[in-house]
């Protein structure tokens, strides 16, 4: 975004009666986003655009809008993110409410992540910085390929072909998810690859005369399954994890396996990487197989990183205030934080249950938060034909982003 835009933006603060994030909501959830942000984008800009906030879509997709406070140098800079594709199929809008008599709207996206994202724009609507800035960057595609957050963080040059993408450069981020009110503070990462074991053809009726591939997986798997014996647990996630979940091998019934792999999917921890993970798979897979046996590991390609595990520690000045905003609303049921407080047990600093585009903000302190729930006592509900949130839930995180938003630039 120009200065220019900035300081429109910042010099034109919107009454925050004027939005309402439940209203928003509701329409936002009957915008399909799963084939294309499109629609949503539009509906998003023009939402800013008629509260007076100058807004920009970046050559990666990104919906961008800043407010600066008079001093922007003498203050952090907060972004605010989350993103507004959804997983497919479409789940129509329907309010309801559930068996407890809550008011829910039910819906693709109505927790992951436009529960988050009505929560976000209530703070960043409502604020008037009085230091430093705060900047939404939302994202058109943390579902998929994570293009979008990727040009955030490294930005792109003139030259590329959709476009120049300047890299958002907070000091602090509050990343959009379904956590039920919740501070979280860690997530663990995902990645995925194939192990690859190579030897040469022979006849079956003569074996010895070449070097079988499948006969060597017994080895790799027991390498696999000994691979994490030391690893040390993360404070908040634990252990990380280590699975195969595929196997294949040989092209006829009569010829000895010249090749055979093994799928891997990796839950990571910090402070492990992909290409760390990579090269201490590919080595221990080596030192278990025979020496005639070629073995390799490569990550499945992508066009941007893997999303991996990060944690922010808990103790720091953001994890504080959004914690505390969050106890400071829960329960309230509007959001204004004039109820007992904490009924809902808001709050609670403890890691986020899914890999999430958080990690690419990290290592700077980053703050996962919003309504909704990944799953419930009834099974899975973000990514689910069941997918709710509760209303009163939106109010309560709407009040706590408000809440925290101030005490950091307001």
């Amino acid at each position: 975004m120009s200065d220019d835009a900035d300081a429109s933006a910042a010099a034109s603060p919107a009454p925050t009666d004027e939005f309402d994030p439940v209203e928003f909501l509701a329409e936002a959830v009957s915008i399909e986003s799963h084939e294309s942000v499109d629609e949503m984008r539009s509906f998003l800009v023009e939402t800013l655009a008629e509260r007076g906030v100058d807004t920009r879509v970046d050559g990666a997709g990104n919906v961008r809008a800043t407010r600066e406070s008079p001093a922007p140098d003498d203050g952090p800079h907060l972004v605010l993110n989350t993103h507004i594709d959804t997983v497919p199929p479409h789940v129509p809008f329907e309010p309801g409410t559930d068996d407890e008599g809550n008011e829910v709207f039910r819906g693709r996206g109505s927790c992951d992540a436009k529960g988050p994202l009505a929560a976000l724009l209530a703070g960043f609507l409502a604020v008037e910085p009085a230091r430093g800035r705060v900047t939404l960057a939302v994202t058109p595609d943390e579902e998929t390929l994570s293009t979008g957050a990727d040009a955030l963080v490294r930005g792109r040059g003139r030259d590329h072909p959709d476009g120049p993408v300047d890299p958002v450069d907070g000091d602090l981020f509050v990343v959009g998810e379904p956590t039920d009110c919740d501070a979280c503070v860690a997530a663990r990462g995902r990645f995925e690859g194939t192990l690859t074991l190579t030897g040469s053809a022979a006849h079956a009726a003569e074996p010895d005369s070449g070097i079988n591939a499948v006969s060597a997986l017994s080895d790799a798997l027991a390498a696999i399954d000994r691979f994490d014996d030391d690893a040390e647990a993360h404070p908040m996630l634990g252990a990380p994890t280590l699975v195969a979940t595929g196997v294949s091998g040989g092209e006829a019934t009569n010829q000895v396996p010249s090749e055979a792999t093994i799928t891997l999917d990796r839950r990571s921890v910090p402070p492990e990487t992909a290409e760390g993970f990579r090269s201490a798979l590919e080595a221990a897979v080596r030192r278990a197989v025979a020496d005639e046996v070629g073995v390799s590991f490569d990550l499945t390609e992508r066009p941007t990183p893997f999303l991996e595990a990060f944690d922010t520690d808990p103790d720091h000045a953001l994890v504080a205030a959004v914690a505390d905003a969050a106890r400071a609303v829960g329960g309230d049921g509007d959001g204004n934080g004039d109820g007992e407080g904490d009924a809902n047990g808001d709050g609670e600093i403890r890691p986020f249950g899914a890999a999430t585009e958080a990690s690419y903000f990290a290592p700077r302190p980053t703050v996962v938060f919003g309504p909704g729930h990944l799953a419930d006592d009834a099974g899975a509900v973000a990514h689910s034909e069941r997918e709710y949130v509760r209303v009163d839930r939106v109010r309560d995180a709407a009040g706590a982003v408000r809440r925290a938003v101030a005490t950091l630039v307001g």
